[in-house]
């Protein structure tokens, strides 16, 4: 009998739900809005990844999860830190040394994983929310476009305008100062998210291959064009950039 196990990631932003077989196929995937109930959040994303491959619970060998909800799914066998879910996730892809980045809706990390796929270090940003998918809502807002225009609106300026703040609430007052002042919105927004690619830089040297993951990759290709032109070099984005950690936490699940 073919045995199967999930991944529930349970971000603040969202929840990541990934089941796979132990032939490491994936054969399903979900992602929702956590919101409010972090237990009704896990259950909907499992179910709907059972319903997706025509699987019944009592298919399952093993629930893992992880993100800053693990400790709180009941039904889970077993819950693992995000820095080791990342790990493993990005590791399935690229079997060798790497700095991962995943830029997540409240904080940003980055860890480094060994040739042999251990972690050998990692730093978190948890105090600020500058460079992160909450900062980038937070201007979205400020600027009154939809968050998922920003991307392509980056993309349609060859230039960008310099931001200097640090923290969030700054660099929105900051803003404001330069559309008062005339500046080109697209500009700005392409200097937004320069701004998040130097937050990451100043956490840790970023060395070998660089990896980048999390949901804000996932809808913002611009800042894989931004990392290659600061590093000189390729960045690697895996294809499922919102699930490693989901995925990680299923593989470590066999």
């Amino acid at each position: 009998m073919t045995k199967y196990v999930i991944g529930i990631d349970i971000g603040a932003s969202a929840t990541k739900a990934v089941l796979i077989n132990e032939q490491l196929s994936i054969k399903a995937q979900f992602i929702r809005k956590t919101g409010f109930n972090l237990i009704e959040s896990a259950q909907s994303a499992c179910e709907n990844v059972l319903q997706s491959s025509h699987l019944r619970v009592g298919d399952i060998h093993k629930v893992v999860t992880t993100g800053y909800g693990r400790h709180n799914i009941p039904f889970a066998q077993a819950n693992i830190t995000e820095i080791s879910a990342h790990a493993r996730g990005v590791y399935f892809y690229f079997p060798h040394a790497l700095t991962v980045i995943d830029i997540g809706g409240q904080d940003n990390k980055i860890i480094k994983v060994n040739a042999s796929g251990a972690v050998s270090g990692f730093k978190m940003n948890r105090k600020c929310a500058a460079g992160t998918g909450a900062f980038l809502e937070e201007i979205a807002y400020k600027m009154d476009v939809p968050l998922t225009t920003l991307n392509q609106l980056a993309q349609q300026s060859a230039e960008e305008i310099a931001l200097g703040s640090y923290c969030t609430v700054f660099t929105a007052t900051e803003i404001l100062t330069k559309i008062r002042n005339g500046a080109n919105k697209e500009a700005i927004i392409r200097g937004v998210f320069s701004s998040v690619v130097k937050r990451i830089m100043e956490m840790d040297p970023l060395e070998g291959a660089v990896v980048l993951t999390g949901g804000v990759i996932a809808h913002n290709n611009i800042l894989l064009e931004l990392f290659h032109k600061t590093l000189q070099k390729d960045v690697l984005v895996p294809p499922l950039p919102q699930l490693t950690g989901a995925l990680g936490a299923a593989l470590l699940a066999l």
